[in-house]
């Protein structure tokens, strides 16, 4: 066999086995998939069988080797995660993506610019003409919608997702040279060189075909603007420039539309208008074209620019249009194509052919106050991002250039490679700033989205390479402290979002991170591992002082440590930390300056097996070798009474302590903790006792049934108010109080649905923001005395998805279930603000809870008074940590995905994540957007307002009651000789008042025919019901007569018989005779009714 065979022969082993591999990956991928799918319907899985994200590394490292990325594999299993149904390429596990759109590293890597050019989108509008092109876009901001004018009359117009909404097509001879939006008649304005058209681009069927001419015109129209003044109703004013440097003003109303569109029912390709009939007026300001004329609402004039070298640029109010006043000018060589203002700046930036952007003050007309240089052709249009300060320049060889209003500097210069040497000019550019994009019209329509969206909505974001473990805010130096599950503690600003530092491997080699807590002062932080080590560094600098040994009996033990908690020290120059273990012990540890080294000082007992019921309470007594210590909390042992009551459980059973938090106020010292078997246990070491407050039915039990975990307490926090956040609260409530009564008048319970919502949250939101400042020092001597402080309140993140607030002495005060999206999902993280007006949850699906608790604090603690104001999604996966910054009105998350994200807090809008390229914007209002591997949006929890619950006291159609006619009519009313006077009209007609609902019918009508095959398919199957026949009105007098109804029983010596006949003949002659002016009520009332 010679080389090329055996080489031959490895190939297609090679190729085998790695086609061996792909199936295998396959099957993988459809397990973790089922796994996702499992979760999220609620199912329970078992610890062992979850294939998490390091079994699904492993795996996938056996099937293609060890080349394989970490970070590539992590992406992929992202996003298996987040959405299990979606199409997955094998291709993705080697950094490898199918369509462009997914590789985003090496392009953000290559371009940290303005605009991301291989993101640019294209459109080309169908129904378009042969070489056509797109001569103007108009933006609605208010409508999100987006017009374009073709130059061949397609009139198009775009919904927020660029799809076409409608369009038409203006059959006209002369080209479309500019379009525009009338704001105030709803209606699209475009302009020919001879004419004027406006449609009415919401009319359905064939109205999308119908428009207005208005011609003719004195000189050819080149460019169109639309006054926007909101004072105006019903009318807009238009402002046209022509080829004669005239400046016209067109006045347009709903009246000159709207009627004469209704009354022809033909289908009219145009309405011709006649020009004269429109109030106008026109001014000669340029003695050349008007290239541009744009309304500016901020400065209340009209600009337009011209080719003219010395009336370049004439910028003045609409008042000037109607006499012959001096107008402001700005002159410049060989005049100016196209100009723009920039509010925030307060500029006008202009630009001709002679290649350089010129920046005006509006004011000012002599001179520039700035030049950009750089083009090397002729400037054909300029746009402004307001937002970001930026200006976009074009020219008319299609190149871009960028530049910074405050800096005058160059950001980025791109250029559109589209078309031959024949296709070189784009006609008409702007910039959507809803969405921040740039949007180009040539012979298609190209869009340039921002670099900061595309990073923000298309990257997945990513802090550290590994899960985050712990995450930490500083609050006096406004940062946030976070730890990997590979021991990287990096430190961030928070205002900016820069990395100020990171220290890598802090308590040695391969030893991970899995706790950390700050002191109150914001100078020291501790850390935690899982082999019990503790270390206390500078905050600051970043530096080790104190370090906890690792002990040499510790491995039985499992001393991994789960919670770190700060002490307030009762001497100075020592630190006292107490720590929760993974098996559940409680230790003291305590550091003194002089020394280096930390020393664990006591351990609280384990009190669970000598705690039989709810109402048992096991008392506590200090232990004599460290009663001269004076630390916060002091060492304790039980009482030996309690020890022969001793109850042994099973050990299937865990009983470890899961979480703690403690409250150390003046008047409370106070240690609770939640067991893995959803036991709250109170120590209160004022009066010396530990309390088990709540133990569930059958958490001593072992179900192989039912989930273990289910009784699981994941948190547990204490919320207590101070005294000054107390007398904050009264002070506030007093004043809405005293506010809300001075504003009740008559009109102040009509109130809508939606503004009595808003009030609610505004006063939500007010009672927040008072709580965020800093709470005063000063305290007057009778204040202490009014307010009284209310014992703390614990609430509890469950397992099975609720929150569960107590008391004291171990009532349940509120049982909630957050509303999300999903069914019951597992809490796992509390946070409430320093003066607890609000409360924070997170739970496994990466959801965050925000509920108003302010109320609910004060007794009674009604239940109506907790309310949830905010949900959404901030992760796809756990969210370990959420934290609320109290003075930026901030929410901050951290997840396992390995990323921690910035919120706005009242609406759940997305501010970045710590590692992004572009620093944080927090003081402006950002865009409405959401990261990549989120795809709800914020719930916004309203609840109905008992002002508003309005209920309809009537019913309708209301019928004539013939009974009720019956009881009302009189004999005197109804054949009075002479016509009703007018104010007796009121009191003769009482057909009105004799209206009422209709009778509702108790029995059901029976149907006696189906299927008529004559009646057609539809009708045919329809079942027929008899309705029984009211009684026929042989006869209704008329008012007016002298005839007067005669009774055979109402008259004496009537007789009946023979006579009959002949005294109805009689009665009829004298109707006739004496008959005066009638009013015939009978077929206006009563319908004719066949027998």
């Amino acid at each position: 066999m010679d080389i090329r065979e055996e080489k031959h022969l490895s190939i297609e082993l090679q190729i085998s086995n790695f086609r061996t591999a792909l199936k295998e990956f396959e099957k993988l991928v459809e397990h973790v998939a089922a796994q996702k799918r499992d979760e999220r319907a609620g199912l329970f899985i078992q610890r062992e069988d979850i294939i998490d994200y390091d079994k699904f590394y492993v795996a996938v490292q056996e099937l293609f080797g060890p080349e394989v990325k970490n970070q590539d594999v992590k992406c992929f299993y992202r996003k298996l995660c987040n959405n299990p149904d979606a199409s997955i390429d094998w291709c993705e596990i080697f950094g490898y993506f199918s369509s462009e759109e997914d590789s985003l590293a090496s392009q953000m890597d290559e371009e940290n610019l303005v605009f991301l050019i291989s993101r640019k989108q294209r459109v080309v509008i169908s129904g378009s003409r042969r070489r056509d092109v797109i001569k103007c876009i108009v933006k609605i901001p208010q409508l999100d919608l987006l017009i374009t004018a073709s130059q061949k009359g397609l009139i198009t117009v775009f919904n927020s997702q660029m799809r076409v909404q409608t369009s038409t097509n203006v059959t006209d001879t002369s080209w479309i040279t500019g379009c525009d939006y009338l704001s105030q008649l709803k209606r699209i304005v475009a302009t020919t060189e001879r004419t004027i058209i406006v449609w009415d681009y919401k009319a359905q069927g064939s109205g999308q075909e119908n428009y207005f001419v208005i011609k003719p015109m004195d000189h050819c129209l080149l460019c169109v603007c639309v006054v926007s003044l909101p004072d105006q109703l019903c009318r807009d004013d238009i402002l046209l420039g022509d080829d004669g440097g005239f400046v016209n003003k067109f006045t347009v109303n709903s009246d000159d539309f709207g009627l004469k569109q209704a009354k022809s029912k033909k289908k009219l390709q145009s309405q011709v208008l006649d020009s004269k009939n429109f109030t106008s007026v026109k001014r000669k300001l340029h003695n050349d074209w008007v290239m541009k004329i744009r309304y500016i609402t901020a400065l209340s004039c009209f600009g337009s620019c011209s080719l003219d070298s010395v009336h370049s640029l004439v910028l003045e109010s609409l008042k000037r249009l109607e006499d012959n006043l001096p107008v402001r000018e700005f002159s410049m060589p060989r005049g100016a194509n196209t100009f723009c203002y920039c509010m925030k700046a307060n500029v006008i930036i202009t630009g001709g052919d002679d290649k350089v952007l010129r920046l005006w003050h509006p004011n000012i007309s002599t001179k520039p106050v700035g030049k950009l240089v750089g083009h090397m052709f002729s400037i054909m249009e300029i746009v402004t991002n307001e937002k970001d300060q930026h200006v976009i320049s074009l020219s008319s060889a299609k190149v871009f250039r960028v530049w910074d209003i405050q800096t005058l500097s160059l950001l980025q210069v791109f250029h559109d490679s589209h078309g031959g040497p024949g296709d070189m000019q784009i006609y008409s550019m702007v910039y959507d700033s809803n969405h921040g994009m740039l949007i180009t019209g040539s012979s298609v329509m190209d869009m340039y989205p921002l670099t900061r969206m595309v990073q923000d909505t298309k990257q997945i974001p990513h802090t550290h390479e590994r899960e985050i473990n712990v995450m930490l805010y500083n609050r006096y130096f406004h940062q946030v402290l976070t730890i990997c599950s590979e021991s990287i503690i990096k430190v961030w600003e928070l205002e900016t979002g820069l990395q100020i530092y990171q220290i890598l491997d802090p308590h040695g080699f391969s030893v991970e991170l899995t706790s950390a807590a700050i002191d109150e002062t914001g100078f020291l932080f501790a850390t935690g591992a899982y082999n019990g080590t503790i270390k206390i560094w500078d905050f600051g600098s970043g530096q080790e002082m104190k370090v906890l040994p690792e002990g040499k009996d510790w491995k039985e033990e499992e001393p991994w440590i789960r919670r770190l908690i700060f002490l307030k020290a009762q001497e100075k120059h020592q630190h006292l930390v107490l720590t929760l273990e993974r098996n559940g012990k409680i230790k003291m540890v305590q550091g003194k300056e002089e020394e280096a080294y930390l020393v664990v000082i006591w351990e609280l007992p384990n009190v669970m097996p000598f705690l039989q019921d709810v109402n048992h309470t096991v008392h506590l007594r200090t232990s004599p070798k460290h009663r001269s210590l004076r630390i916060p909390f002091p060492d304790v042992e039980l009482v030996e009474k309690n020890f022969s009551q001793h109850i042994n459980y099973s050990s299937a059973i865990s009983m470890e302590v899961n979480c703690i938090d403690l409250l150390q106020v003046e008047g409370y010292n106070l240690i609770v903790a939640g067991t893995l078997n959803g036991v709250i246990i109170l120590w209160n070491f004022v009066n010396s006792t530990v309390k088990e407050l709540y133990r569930p039915e059958d958490c001593f039990t072992v179900d192989p049934d039912l989930d273990p975990k289910r009784f699981r307490i994941n948190n547990i926090l204490f919320l207590f108010r101070s005294p000054e956040c107390a007398r904050r609260s009264s002070q506030d409530s007093v004043c809405s109080s005293s506010q809300c009564d001075s504003s009740k008048g008559p009109q102040s319970n009509k109130g809508s649905k939606q503004s009595i919502h808003d009030n609610e949250v505004k006063g939500e939101k007010t009672d927040v923001t008072a709580g965020e400042q800093q709470l005063v020092d000063k305290k007057q001597p009778g204040d202490t005395n009014v307010i009284d402080t209310q014992p703390p309140v614990i609430v509890t993140a469950h397992e099975d998805g609720h929150l569960r607030f107590w008391t004291m002495e171990g009532k349940l005060l509120k049982n909630m279930l957050p509303f999300t999206k999903h069914s019951a999902i597992s809490l796992t993280s509390l946070y409430t603000d320093s003066c607890t007006r609000v409360l924070l949850t997170g739970n496994v699906e990466g959801h965050v809870i925000l509920c108003s608790i302010s109320s609910f604090l004060d007794p009674p603690h009604e239940e109506k008074k907790l309310k949830q104001l905010l949900a959404w999604r901030a992760h796809s996966l756990e969210i370990i940590q959420v934290i609320y910054v109290e003075d930026k009105q901030m929410v901050l998350t951290a997840s396992i995905d390995g990323s921690v994200r910035l919120w706005h807090a009242f609406n759940g809008h997305y501010c970045g994540y710590f590692g992004q390229r572009r620093m944080f914007e927090i003081s402006q209002t950002s865009d409405f957007i959401l990261p990549c591997d989120v795809n709800e949006y914020p719930i916004e929890i309203k609840e109905e307002n008992k002002f508003t619950e309005k209920k309809q006291k009537y019913e309708y159609p209301l019928v004539f009651d013939q009974q009720k006619w019956k009881k009302m009519s009189s004999m005197s009313l109804l054949f009075k000789r002479t016509p009703p006077k007018a104010f007796e009209v009121d009191h003769d007609f009482k057909f009105f008042k004799s209206l009422s609902s209709p009778k509702i019918r108790r029995r059901a009508l029976k149907g006696f025919l189906t299927e008529n095959r004559e009646a057609g398919i539809v009708f045919g199957s329809l079942p027929i019901y008899r309705v029984p026949s009211p009684t026929s009105l042989r006869f209704l007098p008329l008012i007016g007569s002298d005839a007067q109804r005669e009774s055979a029983d109402g008259i004496p010596g009537k007789k009946k018989g023979v006579h009959v006949q002949h005294e109805k003949m009689s009665r009829r002659r004298s109707l006739k005779r004496h008959l005066v002016p009638q009013i015939n009520l009978a077929s206006s009332f009563f319908p004719s009714i066949s027998k």
